[in-house]
């Protein structure tokens, strides 16, 4: 029988804080995923990745070229995996390889909306961001927003890759209106769906980033960085916003969540990102968010 999906890991810390989930990849192979997946998987393998290190020459950028070469890669195998007629489950990782992802999609001639499950929307470009760590600026080089780093943004074959209409954001903690990246949610027109929004109530909350994201008629990437979720409950996020967990959803809010957002004809890829196995006390962890994950996706 063929498999419905398609593994592809980016074993990549470049665009993050410090390294880390450069390691993603090989624990999840290690915890099974393979065999989790309803409809079976193919693993292509990985992308040739590179691990954070410190970037005196650009710090509002920190490694700019090699995320971007990593997400051309990425790209690549994406656009292969579709090509095989398979869903792409891409596992990272940190959040920069999403732009690799919708690059895939457009290079295969099936330009995608983005459904961002995230602790943030990642909006930040290297003029807002003072730390200068490009996995928070994933989806501000999809959108090509003004001061992003050029060879990120313009890894696909237009640029930019995505624009405001085509992104819908899901489970963020992000604070009130004086936040920044709140304020461009709004200024863009982004709809968003926040996680006080989620714990008040899941299947509505669900049903309404379904609506908006089908509401695009494109199929969908579904972003997921591990942050979104209560580190507490599971702790394998690689930057845990730890004060005052729980403050992200539970995992009972998150697969029941995907469970919804998946069950449509439009779900077309998975990014699991973030994953720092040094951060789980044990290998249950992250076996048993693998798991739950997998139980609420569809049969591909």
């Amino acid at each position: 029988m063929d498999a419905a999906w398609g593994i592809v890991g980016v074993p990549s810390s470049a665009g993050a804080h410090t390294p880390g989930v450069e390691k993603g990849p090989a624990a999840i192979r290690r915890a099974g995923l393979a065999g989790l997946l309803p409809g079976g998987a193919a693993d292509h393998g990985d992308v040739p990745g590179a691990r954070w290190r410190p970037d005196r020459a650009r710090p509002a950028a920190k490694n700019a070229g090699e995320v971007a070469r990593v997400a051309a890669g990425t790209a690549d195998a994406v656009a292969g995996v579709l090509a095989r007629g398979q869903r792409p489950i891409v596992i990272g990782g940190d959040c920069s390889i999403t732009v690799g992802v919708v690059a895939g999609f457009v290079r295969h001639g099936t330009p995608p909306a983005l459904l961002y499950v995230d602790g943030g929307p990642d909006l930040f470009t290297p003029a807002t961001r003072a730390n200068g760590n490009l996995d928070a600026m994933g989806t501000a080089h999809l959108l090509g927003l003004p001061g992003c780093a050029p060879e990120l943004a313009g890894i696909g074959p237009v640029t930019p890759l995505l624009s405001p209409a085509d992104v819908v954001s899901y489970g963020d903690a992000l604070a009130g209106g004086d936040d920044p990246e709140r304020r461009l949610l709004d200024e863009l027109r982004i709809p968003y769906v926040t996680a006080a929004e989620v714990h008040a109530d899941v299947p509505g909350a669900a049903r309404r980033a379904l609506a908006a994201i089908e509401a695009t008629g494109r199929p969908f990437v579904l972003h997921l960085d591990v942050d979104v979720l209560s580190f507490v409950d599971v702790p394998l996020a690689d930057v845990p916003d730890s004060g005052g967990d729980p403050i992200g959803l539970t995992p009972a809010e998150l697969t029941a969540s995907l469970a919804v957002l998946t069950a449509g004809p439009r779900f077309a890829a998975l990014v699991l990102t973030e994953i720092n196995p040094d951060h789980a006390p044990d290998d249950s962890v992250l076996g048993d968010f693998l798991a739950a994950i997998a139980g609420a996706l569809p049969r591909a």
